[in-house]
């Protein structure tokens, strides 16, 4: 007996026009509490249904927040908590992994064609082998497929799809999607076991991924992959804070079967189960065809992703003679679509803070394949290119990829909007003014906007910086969001302590992180000058930098004081000279600059003495060395001809490995063969004398 059967003479006061104002807690005897928690439970449970199943709700969404507010109080103070309790989709502790489980029923895949005489042949083989059938034609979803089993009404497992047989045990994270309910509502079988597809409507992802994309994190690349990487999420309260929704389309086992598929789908509202609002059911194959060109047609006005169309046989005792294969159904077939080719509408622009402060505008589309790759974003360059293309949210546009670089917009095909867009007048991450210069513009925050600060760092510790391994884009975030790092010079102040009580760090990784950033405090002047982020200043222009002005200092004052001074040195023009000479000029540069000194001394460059003796070899290094610093070997091997990188790749010549040496370093160097040079052993000391070059350890 369900819940709302228990309490059906009861008049529920949470049902209509419920109260937001309640007795205190402490107020209430158990007797009271239990009874108004079960009131509040059929009650929530009934606008989840007309929420999610009805569409139609009948209390405001502050209501149900109130409503929902008071059970959790209730059940928190007098220990009521239960696995059927609509809390238990607000998410809960992680976990360390999922179990895999056996199917009730396997979950087969389903023959395809996009060719519509494909689909002709499957009919003539149903009607070969039973006859006449009508068919059940419902929209193919482009999401997760997976097994909801239900006991007495209760949710009782949510599997994944897995290999068809079985799958892993997603049920805590099911739990927090609010179109999965934790119990049945009215005459539910005793025992049913059904098909969902679990999918993230596309308003949501791209409302999602524009988002990720102003916090600075990559976005996803389709629907589908943010609804597959957030069902397997360790910690379900992630699943909850994201926009997940299921569609359920099958019975997989049941005490009690209908005789055909749309009387199943039929009683799924009853149950609470959402359905499709586009499943037809027609009496002939050139039905369905004509269904699946109409829905190709009205493709892109849904809000959810579909490849296609699924016909199925409707009758259940046609379907079992029919029977199936060692992996699809017999009585099912999916006609594809097509699949998307570079034209495709805008849906949103997000707005995307580089290292430096620039606004890059980014449009988000609706999914479309280029090039053999799905793409879901593009970039729209500044806003002088928005201007000359005239583009806008709500333009079909055609979309062009060129290597692995991000997407661009290419032009409009289709004119959707009256303008074009406008750039916001304020960051979206930090609130700062952005303002223009010539076609480009910038975030005025600087190192107070977040999205540039984990960049800066990002940069300061990569390999176009000081190379501190170890401290990644997901590392960088974390110190971030832990509120341990609020400017580069923060790096200098970490104790391991810090570093060990966050997620993922042991004893090992943060010592070896403090290691390199001890290493660091006395960098090469061009890693430093590169480390910066001064824009158009790599490390090429920086080794020139250094070479001409040998001091930071001297550096800074001709950038300060006189920026012709930089024009002499090669590389730099007067672009990059007015570019360098605005970067020391900037007030909060130059705080973020003194704060860094207050613990790095950049070294004074030397006049290269050396000769050719290494020229074309290509050495990284990792780990300290014995007789020298990192950046003085890296020195030495560069002014004898050498090339001295900061990452291994199959250009790599010799890997030098000195006392705690990073493993993912030397996990490349064994993926591409690249000889490894042990410190320790003396064995760089020897490569080097090999060649004529002596080690000094002066």
């Amino acid at each position: 007996m369900s819940l709302a059967d228990e309490n059906a003479d009861e008049d529920n006061p949470y049902l209509r026009d419920p109260p937001t104002e309640f007795s205190p807690v402490d107020a209430l005897s158990a007797e009271e509490a239990r009874r108004q928690v079960a009131q509040l439970r059929e009650a929530i449970r009934e606008h989840d249904r007309r929420y999610y199943v009805e569409t139609d709700p009948i209390i405001a969404d502050r209501t149900y927040d109130a409503l929902f507010s008071r059970l959790q109080a209730l059940e928190e103070a007098f220990d009521l908590a239960h696995p059927d309790s609509p809390t238990r989709s607000v998410g809960g502790e992680p976990i360390d992994a999922f179990e895999t489980v056996e199917h009730v029923a396997p979950m087969l895949s389903i023959d395809n064609s996009g060719d519509a005489a494909d689909v002709r042949e499957f009919d003539e083989r149903v009607r070969r082998e039973v006859g006449d059938v009508d068919y059940v034609c419902e929209p193919k979803f482009d999401g997760v497929s997976m097994e909801f089993v239900y006991e007495d009404g209760s949710l009782t497992r949510a599997v994944t799809r897995g290999d068809g047989r079985e799958g892993d045990d997603v049920t805590r994270n099911a739990r927090t999607i609010g179109s999965v309910p934790q119990r049945l509502h009215g005459d539910y079988p005793d025992f049913l076991a059904v098909r969902g597809e679990v999918y993230m409507p596309k308003d949501a992802f791209q409302a999602h991924n524009r988002e990720r994309i102003e916090r600075g994190e990559e976005p996803f690349a389709n629907p589908r992959n943010a609804t597959a990487g957030t069902i397997r999420q360790l910690d379900p309260s992630i699943v909850a804070d994201r926009p997940l929704q299921v569609f359920y389309f099958d019975v997989l086992e049941a005490s009690d079967l209908a005789d055909s598929h749309r009387d199943e789908l039929e009683r799924f509202p009853a149950y609470g189960l959402r359905t499709n609002e586009r499943v037809e059911v027609v009496d002939d194959i050139e039905g369905a065809i004509d269904y699946r060109d109409r829905m190709h047609e009205i493709r892109d006005d849904l809000n959810y992703e579909i490849d296609g169309v699924v016909i199925k046989v409707d009758e259940r005792e046609a379907r079992e003679e029919l029977g199936r294969t060692a992996r699809h159904d017999r009585y099912a077939f999916a006609y594809k679509f097509p699949a998307r080719a570079e034209v495709t509408p805008i849906t949103d622009v997000a707005v995307q803070i580089g290292r430096t402060g620039r606004v890059t505008p980014v449009a988000l589309l609706e999914p479309v394949d280029v090039g053999g790759v799905t793409v879901s974003r593009a970039s729209l360059h500044n806003p002088e290119e928005i201007e000359a293309k005239n583009v806008d949210v709500g333009d079909t546009v055609r979309v062009q990829r060129a290597g692995d670089v991000i997407p661009y917009v290419e032009d409009v095909v289709e004119k959707g909007s009256t303008g074009h867009y406008d750039l916001p007048d304020r960051c979206p991450v930090c609130g700062s003014a952005i303002e223009r210069d010539g076609p480009i513009a910038f975030c005025t925050g600087g190192l107070a906007c977040d999205a540039q600060l984990r960049r800066s760092i990002e940069y300061y510790a990569g390999d176009g910086g000081l190379d501190l391994e170890g401290l990644g884009e997901k590392s960088v975030r974390q110190l971030v969001d832990a509120g341990l790092v609020e400017s580069v010079a923060d790096l200098y102040d970490l104790e391991r302590e810090d570093l060990t009580e966050l997620d993922g760090w042991g004893e090992t990784s943060a010592e070896n992180l403090l290691s390199e950033i001890e290493d660091s405090r006395e960098p090469p002047l061009p890693d430093f000058l590169s480390a910066l982020g001064i824009p158009h200043v790599g490390p090429a222009t920086a080794r020139e930098l250094a070479r001409e002005f040998r001091t930071f200092d001297a550096v800074r004052e001709a950038a300060e004081d006189d920026p012709e001074q930089l024009e002499t040195v090669d590389d730099v023009g007067e672009t990059v000279a007015e570019t360098i000479h605005e970067f020391f000029a900037s007030e909060a540069n130059a705080e973020a600059v003194d704060a860094i000194l207050a613990h790095v001394s950049p070294q004074e460059a030397t006049a290269e003495t050396g000769g050719d003796e290494l020229d074309g070899l290509t050495f990284v290094f990792t780990g300290s060395l014995a007789e020298l610093t990192r950046s003085e070997a890296q020195e030495l091997v560069e002014a004898h001809g050498a090339n001295a990188t900061g990452s291994v790749s199959g250009n790599t010549d010799f890997l030098v490995a000195g006392e705690s040496p990073g493993a993912t370093k030397l996990d490349a160097a064994e993926e591409n063969d690249v000889p490894i040079l042990d410190d320790g052993e003396g064995e760089f000391r020897a490569a080097l004398a090999a060649r004529g070059v002596e080690l000094s350890a002066e």
